[in-house]
């Protein structure tokens, strides 16, 4: 029996995707045929554009789920779905775990009557939400004796332990079975930490978080996989929506998504899956591309070309995968490949910089025709070369930067703020702090800017020089100096008049002072009196009236900022529902210093909905590292590949999670050798070649420094590459 149902297997930008909407519109095509036939046989009619029962018919069909690898590829999926028929056919599109928790909590009234829950509406809890509240937990537990025979501090062991939960979930294991699969994996030897302790701790986690309606990624995932798929009701309704499904890149999902797949075939739904066997960037995080694979023998495959002819695959790839593999063969690589090498690694991102710069302002190439691409980023590499294009005049787009929100400068500000207002929160602000509020409150009313100049700002930090204030550092110091009195329950500041030298401050600065102290004794007094509803409309406040102030802000600035507010809305929400469930007798703002903490621990970064500007591709240089840019689906004509002699590159420039090979469905609980180890880094290196070589067409800059930032020598796995390239630019070259 033939299937109706296609398996699209292709190496990176074959034209999966593309092939996967044409299958769509086929689908489209062939199911609004069906429906006029059977309007005509239910009506005896022919079927017009204005026959209301036609259109009744088409609105009561079942309908089709989209799927995509992450929430990027997922909204230019659906664009293009929309694109393509016109926006006549509705489509969901989700990523798999978007649709998990859509359903989980769309058919919690289920779960209630089945798991005997108590009758109340869940709440997700965010990651750093669910890291505190599960080290709350388990504190007692968690004493000096264990964290020392872990090898960990405490909050990296309760992320290792959460994961656990996680990767259970996405392998379809109950969380009752992780015991037996981390006895079995890890042996005796391996850790010194009990597998039935660490079930143990997540057993209570869960049951801790379900009776008080909290949901995290692994238990909404683990509550679709273990009782809503089992159930009856769910699968009618399931199989009711739904007659088709369409999932992009399926080598990135979890095992559960085969798990819904193959039920959804099973009742008769027609399906479509791409699959890219260089692909699995995931693979270690949760996703399971192997199991993922077994549906392909439901399906009628389909074997896609190559990547473009304009890639540098087809020319590189076997080279440089024979290179690294068996570094005693004697190769040269062609002139396509250019190697930047220096001894030391500050040099190193001068001169690529530099070499960046001079090809773009020579015209060779263009700012959005260059990518830089490293194993990692560090803060001093990522300031250095975007510091270094800016004062050429070339844009830099850090791809998904996600640097902690405390690292904002109006983050802080907010928060000092946050305790100059609420009482008992002293202990949180010093002089500094008090300072750098001013300067940042003190901003003048910029005229609004157009489109064009908002895209040009590159880094919220270029975008705060930009800004011009009314209080400069040297007098924010002074005054902070002078008039700011530390007080444990209430800081104060004075009126600038008790600086005997207030004059020096100057007419523009003290007035912005006074405005600024004005609106905080005013909104003292409000709090008092109880008339702020919460910090989250205090917050609100303060940045309509200094940061807004009819003013278009950088999109760095704005995700910042529309960060910190549902952050915060999120914590109270959290805050109010254990509070309902079990009263604390705490004191009134002890969560307003909670929250500031958590911030201040850096768990938190700038990544609100939508992550990307509106509009078109910024024309900028593209700064990413392997793990953002292969998910990103991005191409390019030059790739710089940084820190080519890092041994991060076996890594994939993305850390494994603790027992992530246990839970892969086709080894469960297999230990996990050096041996195996070895074998799955020299795979992950060949994938990430064939990928990156399928997105440059042009040429690739193998940048290498002897020393790494730490002084030691680097000799990682592509040195051989390094040392085969033809052309050479060094440090000679440019002196």
């Amino acid at each position: 029996m033939v299937s109706h149902s296609v398996w699209i297997v292709g190496t990176s930008r074959s034209g999966k995707t593309a092939r996967l909407v044409e299958q769509f519109c086929n689908w489209v095509t062939s199911e609004k045929q069906y429906t006029e036939s059977f309007y005509t046989k239910k009506t005896g009619r022919k079927k017009t554009g204005h026959v209301s029962e036609f259109l009744y018919l088409k609105q009561t069909e079942p309908g089709v789920l989209v799927l995509a690898a992450n929430d990027d590829n997922r909204r230019e999926l659906g664009d293009i779905i929309v694109t393509s028929t016109l926006g006549k056919y509705p489509v969901r599109a989700k990523t798999p775990l978007g649709f998990f928790q859509d359903e989980v909590i769309l058919f919690w009234p289920l779960l209630i009557n089945s798991l005997n829950l108590k009758a109340q509406f869940p709440v997700r809890l965010r990651p750093e939400t669910e890291q505190e509240l599960a080290t709350k937990l388990w504190r007692p537990q968690l004493d000096e004796e264990i964290l020392r025979l872990a090898g960990v501090n405490e909050s990296r062991l309760v992320r290792r332990i959460l994961d656990l939960l996680q990767l259970a979930a996405y392998s379809g294991i109950p969380c009752e079975d992780i015991a037996q699969i981390l006895a079995k994996g890890l042996g005796e030897n391996t850790t010194t930490l009990e597998p039935e302790f660490l079930a143990s701790l997540l057993l209570d986690w869960r049951n801790w978080c379900l009776e008080r309606g909290l949901l995290t990624y692994g238990i909404i995932t683990e509550l679709y996989s273990q009782h809503l798929l089992s159930d009856r009701n769910y699968q009618q309704h399931l199989t009711k929506r739904y007659q088709a499904v369409l999932a992009d890149d399926v080598d990135e999902y979890p095992s559960v998504a085969r798990l819904l797949f193959e039920l959804l075939l099973d009742r008769g739904a027609v399906g479509a899956f791409s699959y890219n066997p260089d692909g699995a960037v995931r693979l270690g995080l949760g996703a399971d591309p192997n199991y993922l694979e077994g549906l392909a023998e439901r399906c009628r495959v389909e074997i896609l070309n190559g990547p473009p002819s304009e890639s540098l695959s087809e020319q590189l790839t076997k080279q440089m995968v024979e290179l690294v593999t068996e570094p005693m063969v004697m190769l040269s690589l062609p002139k396509t490949v250019y190697s930047i090498q220096t001894t030391s690694r500050a040099q190193l991102l001068r001169q690529t910089a530099e070499e960046i710069a001079n090809a773009i302002q020579s015209q060779q190439v263009q700012p959005e025709e260059v990518a830089i691409i490293a194993p990692g980023l560090d803060a001093i590499a990522r300031y250095t070369l975007v510091e270094i294009l800016i004062k050429q005049n070339i844009p830099v787009e850090s791809l998904n930067d996600q640097r902690p929100l405390i690292s904002s400068p109006i983050i802080r500000a907010l928060l000092t703020m946050l305790a100059l207002v609420y009482p008992g929160l002293g202990r949180l602000v010093d002089r500094d702090a008090v300072a750098e509020m001013l300067v940042v409150l003190s901003r003048k009313q910029q005229p609004p800017e157009n489109s064009t100049d908002a895209m040009n700002r590159v880094s919220t930090t270029d975008a705060m020089n930009r800004v011009s204030t009314n209080i400069d550092p040297v007098r924010a110091g002074l005054i902070a100096d002078y008039c700011f009195v530390p007080h444990p329950d209430r800081p104060n500041l004075l009126p600038v008049s008790v600086f005997e030298r207030w004059d020096r401050i100057g007419y523009a600065a003290t007035t912005a002072y006074n405005q600024i102290l004005e609106w905080l004794e005013q909104q003292r007094s409000q709090q008092e009196l109880r008339l702020i509803p919460s910090p989250i409309s205090l917050l609100d406040r303060a940045i309509q009236r200094f940061l807004w102030n009819g003013s278009n802000l950088p999109y760095e600035q704005l995700a910042a900022l529309r960060e910190l507010l549902e952050t915060a809305q999120h914590y109270w929400e959290i805050d109010t529902r254990l509070r309902q469930i079990a009263p604390v007798e705490t004191t009134p703002h002890t969560t307003i210093i909670e929250f500031i903490q958590l911030l201040r621990r850096g768990t938190i970064t700038a990544n609100p909905y939508p992550v990307r500007p509106i509009g078109g591709a910024r024309k900028a240089v593209t700064l990413a590292t392997i793990f953002q840019y292969r998910s990103s689906r991005r191409s390019h004509q030059w790739h710089f590949w940084l820190d080519a002699g890092s041994p991060l590159w076996a890594k994939g420039g993305a850390a494994t999670l603790f027992g992530a090979p246990f839970f892969l469905r086709d080894r469960l609980g297999e230990p996990w050798t050096a041996e195996d180890e070895k074998l799955a880094e020299e795979q992950r290196l060949q994938r990430i070649l064939t990928d990156l070589l399928s997105r440059v067409s042009e040429r690739v800059y193998l940048c290498h420094s002897d020393l790494a930032v730490n002084g030691q020598e680097q000799l990682g796995p592509l040195l051989p590459l390094v040392n085969a390239c033809v052309t050479v630019i060094s440090e000679a070259n440019v002196n």
